[in-house]
Formats: C-alpha cells, sequence, structure tokens
C-alpha cells in the first residue's frame, strides 16, 4: 500500500504505455505539468504538416506525416509532362532528315524522345526513327531526325511525327 501512495504523490502513471502518441501529454509517463520528455515543437512550417511524436522505447523523435506547398522542389522522382512535337519540315531529296520542333511544357529541364515515321509515296512506311534531346524549362527547341539512309531520302512523299514526345 505504501508504494501505491508514493506513486501517487510523485506523479507516475500506471499506465505509461509505449505507443506513439501523436501529441504532447498522452501516452503515459510522467504526469509531472514541469517535466517535459519532449521538447520538440507540433507546431508545423516550412510547407510541412504531420505530427511529432516521442518513442519512450528508445528516445529517437520520428516524424510522420506529408508534405504540402510548394510542389517544384528538386525531387528526382517528379515526373515531367510529355512534351509536344510539331513538324517543320519533311525529308526530301535535298535533305535526309526532318526537322521537328520538341515544346517543353514543364518547369524543370528534361530530355525528351521525339519519334518521326517516314512515308513513301503509297503511304508505305519507309522508316521510323527518334532523336532525344534535352529542352529547357517552358521552352521550344529544334532538332534533326534523321534517315537511317540518306539515300532513302528521295523516296520520302510525307513525315509524321509521333505528336507527344515523352521524357527520356
Amino acid at each position: 500500500m505504501a508504494v501505491l501512495v508514493v506513486l501517487a504523490l510523485t506523479g507516475f502513471s500506471s499506465s505509461r504505455g509505449h505507443g506513439h502518441s501523436s501529441g504532447h501529454g498522452s501516452g503515459g509517463g510522467c504526469s509531472s505539468s514541469s517535466q517535459d520528455h519532449d521538447s520538440s515543437s507540433s507546431s508545423s512550417s516550412g510547407g510541412t504538416s504531420g505530427s511529432r511524436y516521442h518513442d519512450y522505447d528508445d528516445d529517437d523523435d520520428d516524424y510522420t506525416g506529408g508534405t504540402s506547398g510548394d510542389s517544384s522542389s528538386s525531387d528526382p522522382s517528379t515526373t515531367l509532362q510529355d512534351a509536344t512535337v510539331t513538324l517543320l519540315s519533311c525529308a526530301s531529296q535535298s535533305q535526309s532528315y526532318a526537322i521537328v520542333e520538341i515544346t517543353n511544357p514543364n518547369a524543370t529541364g528534361g530530355r525528351f524522345t521525339a519519334t518521326v515515321e517516314f512515308f513513301g509515296d503509297g503511304s508505305e512506311r519507309l522508316e521510323k526513327q527518334t532523336t532525344e534531346e534535352f529542352v529547357a524549362a517552358n521552352d521550344t527547341a529544334t532538332v534533326r531526325v534523321n534517315l537511317s539512309d540518306s539515300a532513302d531520302a528521295a523516296e520520302v512523299d510525307h513525315c509524321e511525327p509521333e505528336p507527344n514526345a515523352p521524357a527520356a
């Protein structure tokens, strides 16, 4: 009985738990308001949200929650939208390549792969060629897509680019 009285007077809770609480003051432990075992703040700043909790088993602070706010941070896993491709000129007897314009709609530069199909006068596909090009953020680059054999240029009737160039 004396042990219970001593525990009650010191403010120690017998329901101390080892769980991960999402706020301060819960989860047991010493209940005296003058003791603060977790000096970290649970307020959020800098575009992050979530909560901090104290793991009473190993005294490591951990962070849970996600981020919000600025999505233009340099995250390598950010997926770029496809660039658009516009045909400027097709291969002919005098040039063995097509010229296309690649427009990057992203706020970040990236490498994009443009594809052009070269067709003969009977609409049969002679070749399908690709080229990869770096395009700066919100910019346009003009590139050549070469035929594999310049002798085929005389047979080309028209060219058709794929309308989108995926990020490489």
